[in-house]
């Protein structure tokens, strides 16, 4: 008798919505159908609630897609009103720039124009502009240097994107400096003249190494003048070490470029100070070279990126330091040889940052306020 009183008020039910012209027709009945079956007969309802569990899983699934495009979205989104140009001034590697552009503007449609040189050749550059400024970022190859255009109140504070990931010591508290990658320096030797080598900084005044030793010129290599203004500061500015190892015949070649050729060719066999880097990559390309930390410690140097407080492009500039920091980027980075500045970033290129030796609390104030005299008394110790 229930079969015959539910088959007949199945009947009735789909009269009315075949009746009514509903569109939705197909789906009507069976859900009456699985209620009313559901009041009956609760064990008989699976056949009834297929449709429904059918249209959920499918809403679903359309769900999780657009939630997996979401961020594709998002980083559109966040470009889309960029446009124009963008000025950046940038030491080397060379290399490195050429891709950061090629990637930024792929990534924005941003055009940059790119200003390559030496940390003194930037700041003399900005110095020369300075009624009218043309940069908009600026990357230097020096902390400290960086910390002197922040005192000179140049620099333009930002909230940038996954700043919380940099090395806490690379970035300042006010959001002006930011470390997106690092280098540091060590001693570069040439195998073909000394097979090992793991003499700490004191040790190159034994008459061992006399004429076989160079350093980059301080006052041309932002690297070298902050590493010597490190070790004044971790030694109590004790310069008898370095006036030792200037009598043993140091010279300096240039800047870190000229000095590294100088090892590399033979023409000396050691160089101290010297950016690890350009030692790694050219030892990836076949030269005959190594590098290692004096144990006594040695300077991580971030390389601060800046947004200058003049900049014409803002927007655009705000955009190239939130690349600076991304993670194609940092991959970029790491491919350079160069520290990535995100501590959650590590490479097997090169030592990390964690198995460096570092001088301890450096004080990069003191570096700051007597870097300049600390490296122009090194240079009078050699000329």
């Amino acid at each position: 008798m229930k079969k015959i009183l539910n088959a007949f008020m199945a009947l009735s039910i789909a009269a009315t919505l075949s009746a009514c012209g509903n569109a939705n027709t197909t789906e009507a009945p069976a859900e009456n159908t699985a209620e009313q079956t559901q009041s009956a007969e609760e064990n008989k309802t699976e056949t009834s609630e297929t449709p429904e569990v059918k249209e959920e899983t499918k809403e679903e699934t359309s769900e999780e897609k657009a939630e997996e495009a979401a961020p594709a979205e998002t980083s559109s989104e966040e470009n889309k009103d960029l446009s124009g140009s963008v000025t950046v001034y940038m030491p080397s590697p060379k290399g490195l720039n050429e891709k950061y552009i090629a990637a930024f503007e792929e990534e924005t449609g941003v055009k940059v124009d790119l200003f390559e040189g030496t940390t003194g050749e930037i700041l003399a550059r900005l110095e020369a502009e300075k009624d009218n400024p043309v940069a908009d970022v600026v990357v230097l190859a020096s902390w400290s240097d960086g910390l002197a255009m922040k005192k000179e109140g140049n620099l333009e504070s930002y909230d940038a994107k996954d700043a919380d990931k940099l090395y806490e010591d690379f970035i300042d508290s006010d959001k002006e400096l930011f470390g997106t990658s690092a280098s540091a320096v060590g001693v570069i030797y040439n195998t073909t003249i000394v097979e090992n080598l793991d003499a700490d900084w004191a040790d190159f005044a034994d008459e061992k190494y006399n004429g076989d030793i160079a350093l980059p010129d301080p006052e041309k290599s932002g690297s070298a003048k902050d590493f010597l203004a490190g070790y004044s500061s971790q030694n109590k500015d004790d310069w008898k070490t370095w006036e030792d190892i200037a009598a043993n015949g140091l010279t300096i070649p240039g800047a870190n470029k000229a000095a590294l050729e100088a090892v590399t060719t033979g023409e000396k066999a050691i160089l101290l100070a010297g950016v690890d880097y350009n030692a790694y990559k050219s030892i990836a390309d076949g030269e005959p070279l190594a590098i290692y930390y004096p144990k006594s410690g040695t300077v991580i140097n971030p390389r601060p990126a800046m947004i200058l407080k003049s900049a014409k492009n803002m927007d655009n500039a705000k955009a190239f330091i939130d690349f600076l920091i991304s993670d194609k980027a940092q991959e970029l980075v790491a491919d350079a040889y160069l520290l990535p500045g995100r501590s959650d970033i590590t490479t097997d290129k090169r030592t990390n940052v964690a198995d460096i030796p570092q001088f301890e609390n450096l004080d990069w104030d003191y570096m700051l306020e007597n870097a300049d005299e600390i490296s122009a008394k090194m240079n009078s110790l050699v000329k």
